[in-house]
């Protein structure tokens, strides 16, 4: 059974038009045909977050009214702010994407940012973004539940 994360990863796959990376017996981790794997993945992804950008300024644009109506105005404002912090957190993930992809290119990426070990491909695929390996993002995450409660 498929999960939100096999789900995700298939997403961003086909977005890139891209199968799953399969890896072959003996073959180097982060090898060239890897990290053109990722790369394209990464540039497809930063790509269709940047068309979402556009699409919401033109929108905006397109339907900013000064309704006389205050219900109608503030329902506007109302979905307006939902659209601009949508936005807001794809700007983020676009330089995370970029952070990523400059990692690629300075030979830095697929290995733990906490323990050195290895990502691991399908978690990459999941998750391109991805720093930090499963257990010391498990880790982080236990510790950040403890800080908060």
């Amino acid at each position: 059974m498929p999960t939100e994360n096999s789900h995700k990863s298939l997403g961003l796959l086909a977005l890139a038009g891209l199968a799953p990376y399969q890896e072959k017996p003996g073959e180097e981790y982060m090898n060239e045909p890897q990290l053109e794997h990722f790369r394209r993945i990464l540039k497809a992804w930063r790509d269709q977050l940047r068309e979402e950008v556009d699409r919401t300024v033109h929108h905006m644009q397109d339907e900013a009214a000064n309704f006389p109506d205050p219900v109608d105005r503030a329902a506007q404002e109302e979905e307006f702010s939902l659209e601009l912090r949508t936005r807001d957190r794809e700007r983020k993930l676009i330089k995370k994407i970029e952070k990523t992809l400059k990692r690629i290119e300075e030979d830095d990426f697929g290995f733990c940012d906490a323990c050195g070990i290895e990502i691991g491909v399908r978690r990459l695929e999941a998750r391109p973004t991805a720093d930090l390996c499963i257990d010391c993002k498990t880790m982080a995450e236990i510790k950040e539940k403890q800080m908060q409660g």
